[in-house]
């Protein structure tokens, strides 16, 4: 689980911009949206211009230096703030993995190059690297003592170059330190699109109808899709000497791009990162941009109550108001975001709130205040 995040220094965030997950109420309702006492399901709300799409690029960050999964530069252009006076991004992550609290903290340049690192566990710094003032690394995890502590490429991490040239001994604090890993090479970011563009979790890029298709799913994709308001049958055709999906129509057939409408598309790269999502500990966090941009409201109903089924933390962004529900999360899983700030809607009110109110007419009325 992600507990916190900040981030300062980084494209829109001037200064410290914090993400906490832990700030949760004792709601008797939705408890699944909950879990280990932080948010584990969040949607974010926010004006354009505000942040939402940048929070998620600060997020992932963390993917450029400590793995070698999929990674868009181009999304990380403009990288550092333009009132930076220190050229330096800052990243603080809070994480809790098992039953170990693991803190890692890094300063960079820009995406490649890094100035300092920082990893805590449990309260223990145990490694740490600062080129800004020089000196070797240290290192106190057990296993890695007889490492080369000159590292002189500053775009290499050292907890990448920790975990890639050492076998640590089995200790909790390895154990945590080794879970860290695990769990950023498992987050995944994606918007909707009727491109499949996304950050993390793999390397390459797959089309997704192909994917449907490998994986044997067009029976369970055509009720996927009806279930959604999609009245629909599918079918395998071949296209430039490949297979490829098309839709039934009067017994005629039609390949599926040139008659699927945008949010069909969007619908389709969305069921193909669910089987992901589904396969329990596949993905560990993942952050969905405008997740509902060519949905129906009741459609994004549905694609919310389907992410409230699985395994893992997950972050969408969207502008619906119409799906801030009690019926579908909770006050402290919706959270209002403006360029300096980022809170619950339980955090933006005296008032108590309660499973009956309206938090959508709330909202509009200007009952909560994220400032």
């Amino acid at each position: 689980m992600l507990l916190r995040f900040e981030v300062k220094g980084f494209k829109s965030f001037d200064e410290w911009f914090v993400l906490d997950f832990s700030k949760t109420n004792d709601y008797q309702f939705n408890t699944e949206c909950i879990k280990d006492d932080s948010v584990n399901k969040a949607m974010v709300y926010g004006a354009n211009g505000s942040g939402k799409s940048n929070l998620g690029f600060a997020i992932f960050d963390i993917i450029s230096h400590l793995t070698d999964k999929n990674f868009v530069p181009a999304a990380y252009s403009n990288y550092l703030n333009a009132n930076n006076k220190s050229d330096l991004a800052e990243f603080k992550y809070v994480f809790k993995l098992g039953g170990a609290i693991v803190e890692y903290s890094y300063g960079k340049f820009d995406v490649e190059t890094l100035a300092y690192e920082t990893l805590v566990i449990d309260g223990v710094e145990y490694v740490s690297l600062d080129r800004l003032l020089g000196g070797p690394p240290v290192i106190l995890l057990e296993g890695a003592e007889n490492l080369n502590l000159e590292i002189k490429n500053s775009k290499l991490s050292i907890l990448k170059y920790i975990k890639n040239n050492t076998i640590l001994t089995a200790t909790p604090t390895n154990k945590a330190f080794n879970d860290f890993n695990v769990f950023v090479d498992s987050m995944l970011l994606f918007k909707s699109s009727r491109v499949n563009s996304y950050l993390g979790l793999e390397t390459g890029a797959n089309h997704v109808t192909e994917y449907i298709i490998e994986q044997g799913y067009i029976k369970d994709f055509q009720v996927f899709l009806n279930t959604a308001g999609v009245e629909c049958e599918l079918t395998i055709i071949e296209r430039n000497g490949e297979p490829a999906l098309a839709f039934v129509f009067n017994g005629k057939t039609l390949y599926f791009f040139d008659a699927a409408s945008t949010g069909t598309v969007s619908l389709t790269l969305f069921y193909c990162w669910l089987q992901r999502l589904q396969q329990g500990s596949c993905v560990s966090f993942v952050f969905i941009d405008e997740f509902d941009a060519y949905y129906h409201h009741t459609l994004a109903k549905m694609v919310v109550n389907r992410l409230k089924s699985v395994n893992t933390q997950a972050v969408l962004t969207t502008h619906n108001t119409s799906i801030m529900t009690n019926d579908l999360l909770r006050p402290d899983c919706y959270f209002l975001m403006n360029k300096e700030t980022i809170k619950p809607i339980s955090q933006c009110t005296e008032k108590e709130l309660r499973v009956a109110h309206n938090l959508e007419k709330m909202y509009k009325a200007g009952s909560f205040n994220a400032g």
